[in-house]
């Protein structure tokens, strides 16, 4: 029998959509159909389906004016950013640009007597299991590479941004990708772990938690199934004490409080040279208490609620564990009237803070950063690594030299100078520790989504 999957909207708290999970034999033939279809689309040439590709990104962007509104009700991004479709059009846009030099053989030999080469080829049916933080653009991280491989997609989206996985199969489907090779399906956790199980993919990208990481591990042992696991991160800023310091503020602080702090890479803690705490601090609370927390439909919130209200129920637990350990909060929920108890969560800053507290070590994924100060490179490095997670690290500094030291130290998997909480697509998006395995976009996420088959053609002497 199958399950009924509901997304209730952080805005009002009411449902928005209900969508029938498939059951078990759905599933199946989900999969079946994604086989079945795979050869065909992987023997057009690469030209073909990069154009194709193209245009559904370019479908997917017509949709804008319906999209965005969507996410504000589905996760509650407020609609004056506009979406996704920048960064989706960049992701994309290079992902697919590089795809013939990504794709391409490498020629070890072509002589009279030898051609011997390595090609790439598509591993057949990729499972990409999406997170709801960032519907779009997490998805074609791996969508878009994967298909333009010649693999077919099963692109499970999370449930609390379930239209987001309708609009991205339905644009791809109008740019010509067909519709048995890219489907959007309604999974519930338990169907997914047994597809996994029983070997259905080629490849499983999953981006969430890590307890869901966990899991994702513990269905594929044994199957020899490849993984992508981006999973959690507690990413720091480090403010060295040459840095410019209103460019350390709005940089780091937009970093922790965009998207309601909902970011995989977002800030949650500050490391700032003891020279500058104070006026850092000073400022810092400032910057916060600029915004303003309200209905993301409402063109002059910069903040919305978070997707739901036990997110923001843990983000008042820890502010709550970590003041009764001493530390100091700096802004004033009254400040903010809309938080409301429930999704709606004023924004707060932290100070007087330890490593002891869950606030500093522990994923809060929300608008809280704990701020500590540091006697210079060699504290900030202890306390960066300092965490079970490594997915990026912050430097401000006006010495290019000093970041990259300080980076050859850091156990992560992306370090910034001067800017934080973005993805580069020409560089490799990855973590260590907590934050998962595997890599995404640059020229090595083509290397997840296919497979290396050597050729050693000797050729006949007359």
């Amino acid at each position: 029998m199958s399950k009924t999957i509901t997304l209730t909207s952080p805005v009002n708290g009411e449902t928005l959509i209900e969508r029938q999970a498939l059951d078990a034999d759905q599933a199946r033939a989900a999969v079946a159909r994604a086989r079945a279809a795979q050869p065909a689309w992987a023997a057009l040439p690469l030209a073909e389906r990069i154009a194709r590709l193209r245009a559904g990104i370019e479908a997917l962007g017509a949709m804008k004016d319906q999209a965005v509104p969507e996410l504000a009700d589905q996760m509650g991004r407020p609609v004056r950013y506009g979406g996704e479709f920048g960064g989706v059009n960049e992701r994309a846009g290079h992902m697919l640009d590089i795809a013939p030099e990504a794709l391409a053989p490498t020629v070890v030999e072509d002589s009279a007597a030898f051609t011997r080469q390595i090609r790439r080829e598509p591993v057949g049916v990729v499972l990409v299991v999406a997170p709801w933080n960032y519907p779009f653009l997490t998805a074609v991280n791996t969508v878009v590479p994967a298909l333009v491989a010649g693999n077919a997609v099963i692109l499970k989206h999370a449930s609390q941004t379930l239209l987001a996985g309708e609009r991205l199969a339905d644009a791809l489907h109008r740019g010509g990708v067909p519709a048995d090779v890219m489907q959007n399906v309604v999974l519930d956790h338990g169907t997914t772990e047994s597809l996994i199980a029983e070997r259905s993919f080629g490849f499983v990208n999953f981006t969430g938690s890590v307890a869901g990481g966990r899991a994702i591990e513990r269905a594929a042992a044994g199957t020899f199934t490849g993984v992508g696991l981006e999973l959690g991160g507690k990413d720091p800023g480090y403010v060295r004490a040459d840095a410019d310091l209103d460019a350390a503020v709005d940089g780091l602080m937009d970093g922790a409080m965009f998207n309601s702090g909902q970011c995989c890479c977002g800030i949650e803690r500050i490391y700032v040279h003891e020279s500058l705490y104070d006026a850092f601090v000073a400022k810092a609370v400032d910057w916060v208490n600029a915004q303003k927390l309200g209905n993301p439909h409402d063109p002059e919130t910069t903040m919305g609620p978070m997707a739901h209200r036990r997110f923001a129920d843990l983000i008042r637990a820890q502010v709550a564990e970590a003041v009764a350990q001493g530390a100091r909060p700096l802004i004033d929920p009254a400040h903010f009237p809309a938080d409301d108890g429930g999704a709606y969560l004023a924004p707060q800053v932290l100070v007087d803070v330890t490593h002891d507290m869950r606030v500093m070590r522990e994923e809060s994924f929300g608008p809280v950063v704990g701020i500590m100060p540091v006697s210079g490179d060699a504290e900030a490095i202890r306390l960066m690594n300092d965490c079970d997670y490594g997915l990026t690290a912050s430097i401000w500094t006006a010495n290019a030299v000093a970041a990259t030291e300080i980076g050859s130290q850091l156990e992560t998997g992306t370090v910034y100078m001067n800017r934080c909480d973005y993805l580069d697509p020409a560089l490799c998006w990855t973590g260590c520790k907590d934050t998962g395995r595997g890599a995404a976009l640059s020229n090595l996420g083509y290397l997840a989504v296919t497979r290396p088959k050597s050729y050693h053609l000797k050729k006949v002497q007359k």
